[in-house]
């Protein structure tokens, strides 16, 4: 089933997300219909609050689609380690229409469970490495604006405003 992408402005998108704590059916389907949504949306990743979910879960496939052994499910997430950086330009699937230049870590290890509830840890670079770190700022309550300069935040945050005044948003 897809779902509605949630949009900028929805508080569930600046509040931090409940842990996962049952790893059942439930969860399965969540995680399918989180993917679904995501290619629906032609992204490449995409965190349950994204569609009014307030839980530490998020989909990523850098692949959109192409390789199904890409398909990473993430639940419970954390970054525990760092290193190198990269400066590119990010959107979101929240704030559609709108991107910035971010820096974010070259190389990202994530530890988090899977579907089942197994731990594992997985190490990503470039677009990877750069998608678990927007996932899981997601799950913190963090959006990618948060992270580009003040003035190209107020740009993006004017332009979101006269949109919603407009009933464009």
């Amino acid at each position: 089933m897809i779902h509605k992408i949630v949009k900028y402005g929805a508080p569930v998108l600046e509040k931090k997300a409940s842990p996962v704590t049952k790893f059942d059916n439930e969860l399965k389907k969540l995680a399918e219909d989180m993917f679904e949504s995501m290619y629906a949306a032609l992204g490449v990743g995409l965190a349950a609050p994204q569609i009014g979910i307030s839980v530490h879960l998020a989909v990523i496939d850098v692949t959109t689609g192409k390789n199904p052994e890409a398909k990473l499910v993430l639940a419970n997430p954390e970054i525990i380690h760092v290193e190198g950086e990269q400066r590119e330009e990010e959107g979101c699937l929240s704030l559609p229409g709108f991107r910035g230049n971010v820096i974010r870590p070259r190389y990202v290890t994530v530890r988090a469970q899977d579907v089942t509830g197994q731990i594992f840890e997985m190490r990503g670079e470039g677009l990877l490495a750069r998608a678990f770190c927007h996932e899981t700022d997601h799950l913190n309550g963090t959006l990618f604006i948060q992270h580009v300069g003040i003035l190209k935040r107020d740009l993006i945050k004017r332009k979101i405003r006269k949109l919603v005044k407009a009933g464009d948003w």
